[in-house]
């Protein structure tokens, strides 16, 4: 028995919180999965066991998953979190059980998915939760929202001038980025910029040819690296590998064998939207 990772995209609902979700089956033995900085908290649903969320991250976290396990997950876009309550800055780098936070509506849900019959409908009875969730919360911020969509890798967006165009302070875009995502703006551009590259490598995408430099090179300077140097040293950073060892091999497309597509065919529509800001 072999393990798989397949992504989708939510329920349409929750198209406007969530960015994907997924279903992950290890084979006969024990996988070791190593998460990496989305700007964006999940949730990771074993099957029969308890859910836990993974705070917002700022490197890479190696988990061990046991064999023949069936997780569940969902990832949250950045600055649009499931109801906590906590701040998002509270919750770095860290793993924290939810059923708790859930109360008797967790121990249900448990009870619910673990009889469901297919990870597919476990994943839709989670989903169902999330909505029950988000209908009795308050909306996302908007002002963090805008500032999420122009810090997106495909064009260099200066800090201070996007705090400006949002009619605020450099000092309260930090605090509200922080309390909604978790990290500073800064930290954020640094995340959604990798994200944007492993969106081009997982799609096998064609560089732009700019600045006459090819392959791995091309795709960093799409993301938004100024060249592949930075690209290596931002990687290194995030995920504790190289390039080419977290690609598996293909520098410029990814070899992992997982199904993404839910995942970076929206993150790829940005490039065409994001505004400039110097």
């Amino acid at each position: 028995m072999t393990g798989s990772y397949v992504e989708r995209a939510p329920l349409p609902v929750l198209a406007g919180v969530v960015r994907t979700v997924w279903v992950q089956r290890t084979g006969d033995a024990a996988y070791v999965q190593r998460h990496l900085p989305t700007g964006g908290v999940e949730i990771h649903f074993p099957i029969g066991s308890p859910p836990w969320l993974l705070g917002p991250l700022t490197g890479p976290q190696i988990e061990v998953i046991p064999a023949r396990t069936t997780v569940v997950g969902v990832r949250f876009r950045p600055g649009t979190a499931l109801p906590l309550p906590v701040e998002l800055g509270e919750l770095v780098d860290q793993r924290i059980g939810l059923t708790e936070l859930w109360a008797g509506a967790g121990d249900q849900l448990l009870d619910a998915m673990s009889g469901a019959g297919t990870p597919e409908r476990a994943l839709d009875l989670l989903q169902s939760h999330l909505v029950r969730q988000f209908r009795g919360a308050g909306r996302p911020d908007s002002v963090v929202g805008a500032a999420v969509q122009a810090l997106m890798p495909w064009r260099p967006v200066n800090i201070d001038a996007l705090a400006n165009h949002l009619a605020l302070s450099a000092s309260q875009l930090r605090r509200r980025c922080l309390r909604s995502v978790g990290v500073t703006p800064k930290v954020l551009q640094r995340t959604l910029r990798f994200q944007g590259f492993l969106a081009l490598a997982q799609a096998g995408a064609t560089a732009s040819g700019r600045r006459r430099a090819d392959g791995v090179a091309e795709l960093a300077i799409d993301a938004g690296y100024a060249d592949q140097a930075h690209l290596s040293r931002e990687c290194l950073r995030l995920t504790g590998l190289t390039p080419r060892r977290l690609l598996g091999g293909d520098v410029d497309r990814c070899a992992c064998g997982h199904e993404h597509s839910a995942s970076y065919l929206p993150f790829l529509t940005t490039r065409r939207t994001v505004p400039v800001l110097v």
